[in-house]
């Protein structure tokens, strides 16, 4: 079993910044990609960020220039700092892992942290 459990999610002013991290624990060999997804009511879940094994990234677009995504292999962690906030970016902010346990490979997801940008 593995388990996902965010934190750094809260209320901040547009223009403002928020870092958010992310740990992985459990039955776990190696995690490939591990990222973030986020998700507005009414809208469907997308992506924001990922981080591959090889060290490569990936944004969205709306995110690009203000987001950066990091990772710590050793500790299993991954974190989102996010600056220039603006209003659009309140959401659910999920992570999500690709993990291979001894047992397997799947996605595993956290239970999200809420972010709310407004003044």
């Amino acid at each position: 079993q593995v388990q996902l459990v965010e934190s750094g999610g809260g209320l901040v002013q547009p223009g403002g910044s928020l870092r958010l991290s992310c740990a992985a624990s459990g039955n776990i060999v190696r995690i490939n990609v591990m990222g973030w997804y986020r998700q507005s009511p009414g809208k469907e879940r997308e992506l924001v960020a990922l981080h591959s094994r090889g060290g490569g990234t990936n944004f969205a677009e709306s995110v690009k220039g203000r987001f950066t995504i990091s990772r710590d292999y050793a500790k299993n962690t991954v974190n989102l700092r996010m600056n220039s906030l603006k209003p659009e970016d309140t959401a659910v902010y999920y992570c999500n892992a690709d993990v291979e346990t001894w047992t397997g490979r799947r996605d595993y997801w956290g239970q999200g942290t809420q972010v709310t940008v407004s003044s």
